[in-house]
Formats: structure tokens, sequence, C-alpha cells
């Protein structure tokens, strides 16, 4: 099963001629992790570095041996298949060593991301029915002010101290639990069937409390089109993905997707302050071929002068996460000359949508669907729309495709949402052009309807941030009495640069010689920040919830000046 995938040279062959062969059992750990061991026990699967530049490597047989005596652990202290267990971890070895350990057993892993606060983590553990929460000292604290409010909370794991109450793996590894390099025949183990339960990841919750996204064991598998066709990953690549280990992006390019296609991944251990500079120079040190990164990051990439930097070795780039603006693309490639190639998925799926190496790359366009994935563009009825129009992106569901998701669990009416029919419906608009490529406009709430025109706020967006002065811009529909809806916009300003009434003329100026005039935003808002989700996404609800409030306060105001 360890065997790669080959890369994808031609689309149109490809999708058309593509299947997965889904087996009915299947474990990640075993069949991809222990294989390469079992294959190659030299084969590097990690270099850890961390910002003072202390540095680890693990191999294959390396991660076997150590996820397969934190298994015995997990089994020593009761988590068995079927139980779940929340990984609050920084990027350390040991979330990779529990993570793989918890799929060996069959137990549901949970990744948590470290900034989550006391109350976040009650809600988690309440909600998904946590047995186990494995963290380090640093985060100790958060679950102690909360674990006598958590019922279904057996145990806690600590992987860096001794604490009182807490199981400890420093102590484990001193006093272990017997050690088996084959932990199929122990007492405790059941073999796990690709429909078997893997992980719960929470999603970022733009709005409301956030979802629990169940996954199955068949994921990894579908992250062959992340690891083989947009990654374009081969076994001697090294690839870099800057993502946090509490989110599913983790998964894509820290996980399930280099490993499957037996490449090495870089981990670039950040804590606290962090600029995202400091990335040019591990990139060149350790020669990384490879490289994914969120549009905010390399946003922040293009404001360093890239030729400073030896990156021949980079051959490859992607990004995901929210659309890239075309202005940021073209200075990437200016000072590296590569493109970044986009992608889309969400935490419900793998990546469904891409641009992928042997496509053409048109700035600002998600690419094409994924091989394996059959999408439509729907309207409000479920009826596709036509080229060139917006619509809803809906994922036909059967034949079910390995990588997306069971369900939302214990969450009847965001199921009842989201699946229709044969279609899976992501809350995404998009629309399509003559080349069958996808454009991203938004999420179904985000569409700005403005006198009759439909007007998606990543456009606006890529315009404005074309403009010298704008460091970072969000777009949202603000009411009007006239046009129902406008275009307003939030903008933070590069250092050196003034709000002024001037400055508005000459953005809104700007923005319609970049975009289609009508586009233009008619209301500006200079701001010094942006709300944003613990994974950075702009809470655009947040923003035009605060636009509807103000209307309503001062369209009630006017009532009362008139009586």
């Amino acid at each position: 099963m360890a065997s790669a995938e080959h890369n994808m040279l031609n689309y149109e062959e490809t999708y058309k001629n593509f299947s997965l062969d889904v087996p009915e059992y299947y474990n990640f750990g075993f069949d991809v992790i222990d294989a390469f061991a079992r294959e190659d026990r030299n084969k590097l699967a990690m270099i850890w570095v961390n910002q003072e530049g202390e540095e680890k490597t693990y191999t294959f047989r390396q991660l076997m041996n150590l996820s397969n005596q934190a298994a015995n652990m997990l089994l020593k202290y009761g988590i068995k298949k079927g139980d779940r267990v929340i990984i609050m971890l920084t990027r350390i070895p040991e979330w990779w060593i529990f993570s793989i350990a918890c799929i060996k057993l069959g137990a549901v892993f949970c990744p948590c991301p470290t900034m989550l606060t006391p109350k976040d983590l009650k809600y988690r553990i309440n909600a998904a029915k946590i047995k186990m929460v494995i963290t380090d000292s640093e985060n100790a604290p958060k679950i102690e002010e909360i674990c006598e409010e958590c019922p279904s909370l057996m145990s806690r794991f600590v992987v860096d101290a001794e604490i009182p109450g807490w199981i400890s793996y420093l102590v484990e590894l001193d006093y272990p639990a017997p050690v088996s390099r084959y932990l199929v025949n122990l007492p405790g183990m059941e073999k796990t069937k690709s429909g078997d339960p893997l992980v719960i990841y929470f999603t970022s919750g733009t709005t409301g409390e956030p979802k629990m996204v169940l996954h199955n064991h068949a994921l990894p598998i579908g992250h062959v089109t992340t690891g083989a066709y947009w990654l374009d990953l081969k076994e001697n690549d090294l690839h870099f993905t800057l993502a946090d280990t509490g989110w599913a992006k983790s998964s894509w390019g820290k996980f399930f997707g280099p490993w499957i296609q037996g490449a090495c991944i870089l981990v670039y251990d950040i804590r606290g302050k962090f600029k995202a500079t400091e990335l040019l120079p591990v990139l060149e040190k350790y020669e990384v071929t490879v490289f994914c990164a969120p549009p905010t990051v390399y946003r922040m990439l293009i404001l360093a002068d890239l030729e400073k930097f030896d990156l021949t070795e980079l051959r490859h780039c992607v990004s995901a996460g929210e659309p890239l603006n075309p202005e940021v693309i073209r200075v990437w490639k200016e000072g590296t000359n590569l493109t970044i190639f986009e992608g889309y998925g969400q935490t419900e799926l793998v990546l469904v949508i891409g641009t992928f190496p042997c496509m053409e790359a048109r700035p600002g366009s998600m690419g094409k669907p994924s091989p394996g994935w059959q999408i439509e563009l729907q309207d409000d009825d479920g009826k596709p729309v036509g080229q060139g129009d917006v619509g809803r992106i809906a994922i036909r569901v059967n034949p079910r495709p390995a990588g997306l998701f069971d369900q939302y669990l214990y969450d009847k009416e965001a199921n009842e949402t989201a699946f229709h029919g044969e279609f899976y419906y992501t809350g995404d608009k998009a629309y399509m052009d003559e080349d069958g490529y996808y454009w991203f406009v938004g999420r179904d709430d985000d569409v700005i309807k403005s006198s009759g025109y439909r007007i998606g706020p990543f456009e606006v967006e890529s315009a404005l941030m074309e403009h010298p002065a704008i460091k970072e811009a969000a777009v949202v529909g603000s009411p009007d009495v006239i046009r129902g809806m406008i275009v307003k916009a939030f903008i933070i300003l590069k250092e050196g640069y003034e709000p002024t009434e001037s400055l508005v003329r000459d953005i809104q100026k700007f923005v319609k010689r970049t975009t289609a005039p009508y586009k233009y935003p008619r209301a500006i808002e200079f701001v010094d920040d942006l709300p944003k989700t613990i994974s950075g996404k702009i809470k655009r609800n947040v923003l035009r919830e605060k636009e509807i409030k103000n209307y309503q306060n001062t369209s009630k105001q006017e009532e009362f000046d008139d009586m």
C-alpha cells in the first residue's frame, strides 16, 4: 500500500480515467507509515526545526516504533477503538506520534489549536464526548480549569512534564508498557474498516459554535489528489506546508497528503511572535522543493526582497484557504520565477478543485475539478446555472468520493442543510468560464446584491489589494435605502499612509479602473485591524452585522427626530 501515486501529466486524461481503490479494511498508520518503514528503514519522513535553529529528524521506521510505543501507552490507560481523544499540541513531533497512535488503535483523534480558551475547550470536550486530552504543560492549566465540568473526560495526558493527576509521557517512557513492533494482534486492538470514524475536525466557526466534521479512515486515500496531483509530490521531495496542527489543512500538507506519496515534510515550530519573512531563510537553508502557505503569508512574503534568497531548489508553490489576489501572484512570480497554484477544499473535503502543474494557471482562479470529484454550479432551486453565471458549488455524492466527510456530528439541521438528494452543498459560490476554470465569488451570505447586481467581495478585495496604499481589505454589503446594499470596504493602510478624503476618492477611482465600475466601494472605513477566526479567515459576518446594526440605529434616530 506504500507505493506512491504517479503525478498528473495530462488533466483531461487523468480526470476521465481516474479511480481510487478503497479497500474494506484500511489504516493509514499500518498501511502507509509502517509500510514505508519496512520498505526502507532509512527513509526520511520529517525534519523538525524550531525558531532557535534546533533540529531533529525522523525516519518512517522511527515513527513506526514511536507511534507503536504511544499506542501501547494509550491502550494501558483504556483508550480503544472508537474512543475520542483531543490532541492539542504545537508543531512538535509528539503531535504526529500520538495522531498515528490513535489511528492505529482506531481511536478518533480531534486536533485542536493551542490558542483555544478554557471555554472553547469545555464546549469541544462536552460536544464531542472526549475521553482523553493530550497536551503540554503550557496548556494543561486550561484543562485543569474546566475538567470537573466535563463528565466524559476520563484521563489527561501531558507530553513534556510531570503533573499530579496527569499521565506523563516522560514517566511512561521511563517505565513503559510492553512494547511490540506489531500492534495488530495485541489485546484491545481491532482492525479498522475504511468507513470507520478516523478524525473529528472542528470548523473555525465564522458564525455560531463550531460544527464537528467527522471523517472516516478513507480520508488519507482521498488526499491522493492533494499529494500526488496538486502538491505534485515525489518520493525525494521535501515539502513544507505552513499550517497550525489544530486545523484540517495540516492533514492536507503535513500528514496525509505528503506521506501517502512517501515525501519528507519540513516542520517549522513557531512559538510566540512570528514574522512571515523568517520563512525565507528556512526555505533556502533546507532546500525546500514544494511550498504551501495561506494567502495572508504570501501577502507578507512579497514585502521582502525575494531575490536576496537562493530558492533555486523550490520548484512548486501552492496556496489554499481563501483565494489569492492576482497582485500577490504577480509579485511572487517576479521575485521567484514561480507561479502560485491555487486550490479549493474545505474542512469537510480534500482538494476538490485545483490548478494542477500540468495546467495553465489563471491568477485568481481555483482551477478545475479534481479527478474523482463531480461538481456542478447550481441556482437556489438546484438547477445548473449557465457559463459565467454565479451558482452554489454542489458536489455529487453518489458515488461517494473518498475524502468527503461522513456527517456533522450530532447536528441534524446542519446535515439537512448541506445534503440534498445527490449533492453536498459547500455553502460557497463560484462561476465557471468558457474553458472550465472555476472562480470563487464568496460564501452564500457574503455575496452583495446591489441595484440588481450580484457582487462577490473577493473581486473587490482583489482590486483593492493592487492599490499601493492598502495592506489588507475586507468588503461587505452595507444597507442602503436606494440600492438595497452598497459595497463597503474596511481597509488597513500600509505604513506611511494616512486616511484622508482624497485617499478615499483615489481608492474608489482606482477600483473603477481595475474592475467593473459598479463594483467600486461607495463607502470606505479605515481600521487598525479586522475581525478574524483563530485560523486567520476574515469574519465578514461580524462586519456585515455591524453595518446592519448601525443602519437600524440610524433609522430609529431619524424616526425619533421626525416625531
